[in-house]
């Protein structure tokens, strides 16, 4: 049980920090509303990615797809399409697998309920806490890395906030903090916290709305908060890329739908090993089945995913014909290409075509 001392803390946290949201909150699109279906897709699209890099996505997102309905009802490819540009695609295929258990189970609306919506795919506790508290006000935490941050400071938690067990004993701090009847402004007022003022690395704390109730900057500890494991170095591999043409088209190949671009259209690749890019190629042609000539390097790029590091070795290849080859695999124009959902990694081979 709480001692007076703490209530009084607990109270003054709640207070300060609810004044300062109302004072210094940013201007943000899906802060304009209250409708779970858009407060979902800002929460999925900012996963991994920075507020200022989504805004110009969410904005388009959600102009040609308004509401669940319209983005149940499209196709796969004109979702991936708009989501074109922001990365972790599996992201856009389960907001779209989503939206259609939501239309066709929901009739359209997004449950209120904890255990309803965590069934939905790609919906984890977070994202089902940031819906559930910021549109339906509903005291449930939403505990991202901003917020472990915040209240591993506040409270001076020194356990590794990579291990399950800390992010769930601070989830249900989280939920201790939650003032009755402002879930969703006292939510998204730890997000802007830690976005604004609790920084990583040099935070604000002479400004800080927490700074006399804030653990960690009393014992002047707060840049060593909170503890965190290092990530594992991605993985660096040799890839190697052919690009096929054919009378003024390139063969474009769709990725299979469960893949790291899933879904997506791009080039033939494989992972290969340094000073054998010849076997490598010859055993891509050879599954593929057209005969080729002038084969030709492109040069090399880099990609860097969240795990992986691609060392990106690239040709190009002139098939005699082109023919019909499956349903996977489009002739594509220059002037066409606009018509294709097409990830960072194979935009940037698409720019060393030469025509």
């Amino acid at each position: 049980m709480m001692e007076e001392k703490d209530v009084n803390i607990k109270q003054k946290i709640q207070q300060n920090l609810l004044e300062w949201f109302a004072k210094n909150k940013r201007d943000l699109p899906w802060r304009k509303t209250k409708d779970g279906y858009k407060i979902w897709v800002s929460e999925i699209m900012l996963q991994q990615t920075r507020v200022d890099t989504v805004i110009e996505y969410y904005n388009r997102f959600i102009d040609r797809f308004p509401t669940v309905k319209e983005l149940a009802q499209a196709e796969e490819q004109e979702v991936l399409k708009y989501w074109q540009g922001l990365g972790y695609y599996s992201r856009a295929r389960n907001l779209y697998k989503g939206a259609k258990m939501v239309w066709e189970k929901y009739g359209g609306i997004l449950p209120d309920n904890m255990e309803q919506i965590k069934k939905i795919p790609g919906i984890g506790p977070y994202t089902a806490g940031a819906i559930l508290s910021i549109a339906y006000n509903l005291p449930y935490p939403a505990v991202d890395g901003n917020v472990l941050r915040v209240f591993s400071r506040i409270l001076d938690i020194k356990e590794d906030i990579a291990q399950p067990g800390t992010v769930r004993y601070i989830q249900d701090k989280v939920k201790e903090y939650i003032p009755s009847g402002y879930a969703s402004e006292f939510t998204e007022s730890l997000m802007e916290l830690g976005a604004l003022i609790c920084t990583p690395i040099s935070p604000l704390c002479l400004v800080c709305p927490l700074y006399h109730q804030c653990a960690a900057r009393q014992k002047g500890i707060q840049e060593k908060l909170p503890i965190k494991s290092k990530k594992v170095k991605p993985k660096r591999m040799h890839m190697v890329f052919c690009v096929i043409r054919s009378e003024e088209k390139i063969l474009l190949i769709k990725n299979a739908s469960n893949g790291l671009v899933g879904g997506m259209w791009g080039f033939m690749g494989k992972e290969g090993h340094p000073s054998q890019d010849d076997q490598t190629l010859k055993l891509m042609l050879d599954d593929l089945n057209i005969p080729v000539q002038h084969v030709q390097k492109l040069g090399t790029v880099r990609h860097i995913f969240t795990h992986m590091d691609w060392d990106m070795h690239l040709y190009m290849c002139e098939a005699l014909y082109q023919g019909h080859i499956g349903q996977e695999h489009e002739w594509v124009g220059k002037e066409e290409i606009e018509n294709y959902p097409l990830p960072k990694v194979y935009q940037k081979i698409w720019e060393k075509i030469e025509w």
